[in-house]
């Protein structure tokens, strides 16, 4: 008899903004296969009974492949065991939960998603950038900072009257910036650097997209970090120096 694979987001790292539904689903598992970035969430993985697998992908290091990854959820669950593959934020949000969801059904495996608050919507909210707000940009896009191979639309994107949310983009910052610049993009647009939301490391760096670059390489910056390209981020300019 085959078991069941709950995809489960961590949401930001706090303990108490994890859902109930990931909590039960983490206290029934017989196997957790969970990521380097799940916080504070990682206490709850004590009180369990489950066998726990650290599978997690940082840029250089993988513990695992993908394949491998996919590969355990398969032989887990039709060992009929209950597996958590859990991960940092929301698992359909740059977490690779869509090719693990493709795989799971290709292979006849039941699955369950369960939602947890993205960081490309909570951290910036934390200090105080709501990405969406009726007086700016009418609009707002996730991008992430790491392709597997270039596909974006770099004129588009930079003529879009929308806020830009970039998750795993602190190495291509420059690029990044440079390539919106180059395509039309007011370089005095505000942007918004934060480092470790939610932690007792969290650090805010506030410029535009002409100097952030080089604010961020004074500053320090290290990954992880949320990046904030829009006039949302005026909205903490008098507390910060942009």
């Amino acid at each position: 008899m085959s078991g069941k694979v709950y995809i489960v987001g961590a949401g930001p790292g706090k303990k108490d903004l994890l859902t109930l539904k990931a909590l039960e689903v983490i206290k029934k598992a017989d196997v957790i296969l969970y990521d380097d970035l799940i916080g504070e969430v990682a206490e709850f993985l004590k009180e369990t009974n489950a066998e726990l697998i650290n599978v997690g992908k940082r840029r250089g290091a993988h513990k695992f492949e993908q394949e491998e990854i996919n590969r355990m959820l398969l032989e887990y669950a039709k060992a009929g065991k209950i597996v958590v593959r859990l991960k940092g934020g929301d698992p359909f949000v740059f977490g690779r939960g869509g090719e693990e969801v493709e795989f799971l059904k290709k292979n006849g495996i039941e699955f369950e998603y369960v939602p947890g608050i993205s960081s490309a919507i909570a951290v910036p909210g934390k200090v105080g950038i709501p990405v969406t707000h009726r007086k700016y940009d009418p609009a707002v896009v996730f991008i992430t900072g790491q392709e597997s191979r270039e596909r974006m639309n770099w004129e588009a994107l930079a003529k879009l009257n929308a806020t830009i949310v970039v998750l795993m983009g602190l190495s291509n910052i420059e690029m990044i910036c440079k390539n919106l610049i180059d395509h039309g993009k007011d370089p005095e647009t505000p942007v918004a650097v934060i480092e470790k939301g939610y932690s007792d490391e969290e650090k805010l760096v506030v410029g535009k997209l002409c100097d952030i670059a080089e604010k961020v390489a004074l500053e320090r910056i290290s990954p992880p970090a949320i990046i904030v390209i829009g006039r949302v981020v005026e909205l903490i300019a008098n507390n910060s120096k942009i």
